[in-house]
């Protein structure tokens, strides 16, 4: 829990399209199938709030980065609870890239990452792992908040998973 920062001016445009910033920002969580049905949301010009509980530490993630990447927020404060027995929306099925990623521990907190311009998936890749070939780690560890690897922007804040750990036989 705490306060993460975001670039306020990139993100998707959500405000003033004649819903109220706090619904707008639910359905923008709630069509990325994310959190249970707890979720509370409330606004203070660029500074959202956000509690309730979420069913893993990769949901809650997801949940800051689908509020934070909104033009227009700034800071999204943490008040999530982790409850794996949460109900809720029905998250998307598991690509076969999320069975490397379902490896690393579960409770093991992601880096975030404000893509710079310039950047690719690839050269994020290099910085953190050391090679640019663990880019499709990255980028399953944003679906569905990303649709293609090509797609990142300037401002966009991006969670980079801890390296799976080889199985010790």
């Amino acid at each position: 829990m705490g306060v993460f920062d975001f670039v306020k001016s990139a993100g998707e445009k959500l405000f003033g399209l004649g819903k109220s910033n706090e619904e707008a920002l639910s359905d923008h969580v709630k069509k990325y199938g994310l959190g249970g049905g707890d979720l509370k949301i409330e606004t203070d010009g660029g500074a959202v709030k956000v509690s309730g509980t979420a069913r893993s530490q990769e949901e809650k993630e997801k949940i800051l980065l689908a509020l934070g990447n909104v033009e227009g927020v700034e800071k999204v404060d943490d008040v999530i609870f982790i409850d794996p027995s949460v109900e809720g929306p029905v998250p998307l099925p598991p690509s076969p890239k999320d069975l490397v990623v379902a490896q690393v521990d579960p409770a093991a907190e992601s880096r975030f990452y404000t893509v710079q311009k310039g950047d690719t998936l690839s050269k994020i890749s290099k910085q953190f792992y050391g090679t640019p070939n663990k880019y499709n780690l990255i980028f399953e560890a944003n679906r569905p908040l990303l649709s293609h690897p090509d797609k990142i922007y300037p401002g966009q804040n991006l969670r980079i998973p801890p390296l799976p750990q080889p199985a010790k036989v």
